[in-house]
């Protein structure tokens, strides 16, 4: 299904009207798609593209006020927050290869696994605990891991770690649906578990109902000629082996790209493409949040009946 909504639209989620894009490539072409309505606009300065902090007022703010909430959300919870579960990640890291899992009253209608973001380099699982909120009062368990940052793992195995926690979060929710959800960087690796060579247990592979990539990176290339890269250490082999618009998706994959409005162009520009790589072998739509900006497009997870929290539990 193509982000100009040619096919039905998944549920809860409207593609936005941004004609179809042709996944060539964003090095050498700037954005992406010749058949795209807006005439491309060629890229000078690739640290600025993907800086999104710089280009929000206030952004200096919002880490505090993450973490607050999330230690705030934690201690309300009381024992239905289970910490620091160790899971067995690839790279024997037992302080970032562990999650924490968000327990509803009563029995759980399904998993929700949350991985955060940080361009791969920053934050850890207990910056996010609030945005648990919506999905936990809805009756889901949420599942929220951390991974070791770059420069000390590369992108690859970040991604060998999401796996790990996802079957460690699925054995410890045995029963219902999983939805993975993740925002940026978190946005890659929710996309790339969703990829045919992601080797995961086939009863697990069918208990995935779709994954929500909020703010989501699914071609990695563009990041080479960034400063990001100084920490990253990408090179070009991984960058296009793990990026999700260069890998074909599992049968039966459902990916919504979810992206706020106000983001940077090249945010707006990646979801566009991940809709028009994926269009022809998975359901997968494209949606913009009006208004939003990269960092409270995820606030409306922490609520009951937000769009996004709908996006990502009702189908």
């Amino acid at each position: 299904m193509q982000a100009d909504g040619a096919g039905p639209a998944m549920t809860g989620a409207a593609p936005f009207d941004s004609g179809p894009v042709d996944p060539v490539d964003p090095v050498e072409s700037g954005f992406a798609g010749s058949a795209a309505p807006a005439p491309s606009v060629p890229v000078t300065d690739w640290s600025d593209a993907y800086d999104n902090g710089g280009h929000i007022p206030g952004a200096a703010d919002y880490p505090p006020r993450w973490a607050a909430d999330a230690a705030a959300f934690r201690a309300a919870l009381g024992p239905r927050a289970r910490l620091d579960l160790p899971y067995p990640g690839p790279l024997a890291d037992p302080g970032r290869e562990a999650f924490d899992l968000f327990l509803p009253e009563g029995d759980p209608a399904g998993l929700v696994l949350f991985l955060h973001g940080g361009y791969w380099r920053a934050f850890g699982r207990e910056t996010w605990s609030h945005l648990a909120a919506g999905a936990v009062a809805r009756g889901w368990a949420v599942a929220m891991p951390s991974y070791t940052l770059a420069p000390a793992a590369r992108i690859a195995g970040i991604g060998a770690q999401a796996r790990a926690a996802l079957i460690a979060a699925a054995e410890a929710v045995p029963g219902g649906p999983v939805a993975v959800a993740g925002h940026s960087a978190g946005g890659q690796l929710a996309a790339r578990l969703l990829c045919a060579d992601m080797d995961l247990p086939a009863p697990l592979r069918a208990r995935i109902a779709r994954a929500v990539a909020i703010s989501g990176l699914f071609d990695l290339r563009p990041l080479l000629r960034t400063g990001l890269n100084d920490v990253l250490g990408l090179d070009a082999a991984e960058a296009a082996g793990e990026s999700p618009a260069h890998l074909p998706p599992a049968p039966g994959a459902r990916l919504l790209a979810w992206t706020g409005a106000a983001e940077r162009p090249e945010y707006l520009r990646q979801a566009r493409l991940i809709a028009a790589a994926w269009g022809a072998e998975a359901e997968v739509a494209a949606h913009l949040a009006p208004g939003a900006h990269h960092f409270d497009v995820i606030a409306p997870l922490a609520e009951l009946d937000s769009p996004l929290t709908r996006a990502l539990l009702d189908w």
